[in-house]
């Protein structure tokens, strides 16, 4: 499996303030050591305050790191232009800011950029990508409204058809299903799950959905305090046992007979008898 995104031994810290003050550099990723290859979706899964989003934050350069390293693609990613950066990898944040006065389409067609000249004059091939980009996410009948008028699941919606847009060769997502409803999540982790796999894409995701996570991560990354707690697939990673470590919570781990794919039920008081 080709390599696309790696971070060795990576440590990341920035200043919190509190009461006026800094409180000095808070550590927020310890000695991370992970890997994303192409045809991948990988679920980064962990309480608050893990460090999923900096991990995220990491990965897209928008953080520096304080020790180890970042690879993208296999170029010191400290080292690249942020033009080059757009050009292999994007980013769908949690907390959407879509401009005021630019339509659904507009936004979308704003992922082509990296790959315009600085004209930003689109070709017949930037249109046809926007409208593959929209069509995948459900927004063709949206595509003339007000970005900034929609709903917060539309929103996002239209966040991640900017990415596709992109055309990276890395992906990365943090809690993209926030504000979705159940179908419009499904089939938004179906349309990622397609694109990881058709167009080879390495895929990172921070959810908290411990069952959607199942049904579709190839493997999982288990945070908890700045640190990578775990790291396998589903059926590797979500035991009891190292769910119970990192989210000190008891949860039930049973298997869909129908389907054979772990599912998790959070239970209520002293941890009961244990599954599988």
């Amino acid at each position: 499996m080709r390599e696309c995104l790696s971070l060795r031994h990576v440590t990341a810290e920035y200043e919190r303030l509190a009461g006026g003050g800094r409180e000095g550099p808070q550590s927020q990723l310890r000695d991370v050591d992970l890997t994303l290859g192409a045809g991948e979706l990988v679920c980064v899964l962990g309480p608050n305050g893990a460090g999923k989003t900096t991990l995220v934050r990491v990965a897209s350069g928008l953080l520096g790191v304080t020790a180890g390293q970042v690879h993208l693609l296999g170029a010191d990613l400290a080292a690249l232009p942020r033009p080059a950066v757009a050009r292999g990898l994007a980013v769908v944040e949690q907390q959407q800011e879509l401009a005021m006065g630019f339509t659904v389409r507009e936004v979308v067609a704003m992922g082509r950029a990296p790959h315009q000249g600085a004209w930003m004059r689109p070709s017949e091939r930037d249109d046809a990508i926007i409208g593959e980009a929209l069509a995948r996410c459900d927004l063709v009948t949206l595509a003339d409204r007000p970005a900034h008028a929609l709903s917060g699941g539309e929103q996002k919606r239209v966040a991640i058809a900017r990415a596709l847009a992109q055309e990276p060769k890395v992906l990365l997502l943090d809690e993209p299903g926030a504000f979705l409803d159940v179908r419009h999540q499904l089939d938004l982790y179906e349309l990622l799950a397609g694109e990881v796999k058709t167009h080879e894409l390495a895929c990172l995701v921070v959810m908290h959905d411990l069952n959607v996570a199942a049904q579709f991560a190839d493997r999982i990354v288990l945070m908890k305090d700045g640190r990578v707690v775990a790291a396998g697939t589903v059926d590797e990673v979500m035991t009891w046992k190292t769910l119970k470590e990192t989210f000190d919570a008891d949860l039930y781990c049973g298997v869909n007979d129908l389907t054979g794919v772990r599912f998790f039920l959070p239970m209520r008081g002293k941890s009961a008898a244990q599954s599988t």
